[in-house]
């Protein structure tokens, strides 16, 4: 448990970075949501600037938790860490896992391997061969293989053997989260709570991804997102996957931040506070979660199931309700009023009434629970940053 509050503060490291990329993307998005960019030269710099961070979020995870978990401050674990990343990133790319594999492994599996959860591993492995290794000697005598240099190459050998586990049991993994979503088709409102509901809790390992390819393209002929747009759904049907997210993206997770906020200490709040503000502003316009998500994913991981299960309640009561809305991007605020003139659209004004209660009830969840359980979330923590 101790190691986890330990992981879960050296992630606010890359999270702070993840905000700013959200809301440039969300821009972009806005300026130009028809050619995301090719139409517009400003809005292409914006989606370009932002999606260089939104895209190597995994990086950014094994620099921060690498330097996060780190003995000594001195840069080893970083590098270690980015050493491990690179070595697993460029083993376990679609076209090398055909080659090793022989075709026998289906290589579309490992297009999402480039996810936060191996970026965390990334950077545990870096900061544990750091701590362990930066100041022994493999052979006496030789700086090559001494000291920083032997961490760093210890790292990267322990990245080819977790690339080799890798390589077994992601396929179950991803074939495992595309079988569940087959499963849920035709079970109406409840497969599309069970969904979102699953859709959050995978946000850490990017198995969501699978789960999505089900629901929203072609890989099981729903294609909700790619129908709600180009007008040829079911009206009534069509964004059922979809609408669930808005309410917990635009006023879920803001009650969240904001409850997070006034239970912090009061020497912390202003940093919390700075914090908070850009991520939660980041969910509402955007509808990017990760920022958010993250600041208290591990530090208080009670409360990122709850989140995932008020998801879930969010995705069941939106599909039964007579209200559909769709997102080109992500669920924020600049994807709703885009979508309000889709033939798909049905009663969009009632993402109001049922967002305002989501938003009272995630505020009244989060606050309940930090301070009934003393939970360690953002501006909470042991010590001084």
């Amino acid at each position: 448990m101790k190691y986890a509050y330990r992981l879960g503060k050296a992630m606010m490291l890359p999270v702070a970075c993840l905000p700013v990329a959200g809301l440039l993307m969300g821009i972009g998005y806005w300026m130009d949501p028809v050619g995301y960019g090719a139409n517009c030269l400003p809005a292409q710099i914006l989606i370009q600037a932002g999606s260089a961070l939104i895209n190597h979020m995994s990086l950014l995870f094994a620099l921060g938790v690498a330097t996060g978990l780190a003995d000594e401050q001195d840069g080893t674990a970083a590098l270690a860490g980015v050493a491990a990343w690179i070595m697993i990133q460029n083993i376990l790319t679609p076209a090398n896992v055909q080659i090793i594999t022989g075709g026998r492994t289906d290589p579309s599996s490992f297009q999402d391997i480039d996810n936060q959860m191996i970026g965390i591993l990334c950077g545990m492995l870096g900061a544990s061969c750091s701590n362990r290794y930066r100041k022994k000697e493999l052979f006496r005598g030789s700086l090559m293989f001494s000291g920083r240099r032997l961490a760093v190459l210890t790292a990267a050998g322990y990245a080819g053997i977790v690339s080799l586990v890798l390589l077994v049991i992601w396929p179950c993994f991803y074939e495992g989260s595309v079988y569940v979503g087959r499963s849920l088709l035709g079970t109406g409102s409840i497969g599309a709570g069970i969904y979102m509901f699953l859709n959050r809790l995978m946000i850490p390992t990017g198995l969501h991804h699978a789960l999505n390819s089900v629901f929203w393209f072609d890989l099981a002929g729903i294609s909700d997102l790619k129908s709600f747009w180009a007008g040829t759904g079911v009206y009534g049907q069509t964004g059922q996957y979809m609408t669930g997210f808005f309410p917990v993206m635009i006023f879920g997770l803001p009650g969240a931040a904001l409850a997070i906020y006034q239970t912090a200490r009061k020497e912390k709040k202003k940093m919390t506070g700075g914090l908070l503000m850009t991520a939660a502003a980041c969910s509402l316009l955007t509808g990017v979660t990760e920022p958010m998500e993250f600041s208290f994913m591990f530090l208080a991981p009670g409360l990122f199931f709850l989140h995932a299960f008020l998801t879930g309640i969010s995705g069941f009561i939106c599909a039964a309700l007579p209200f559909r809305i769709g997102f080109n991007f992500s669920a924020g605020l600049m994807d709703y009023f885009m979508a309000l003139n889709s033939p798909m659209a049905e009663n969009p004004w009632l993402l109001w009434p049922v967002g305002t209660v989501f938003g009272v009830l995630y505020y009244a969840v989060f606050r309940f629970c930090i301070l009934r359980f003393g939970l360690k979330t953002p501006g909470r923590e042991d010590g001084q940053e």
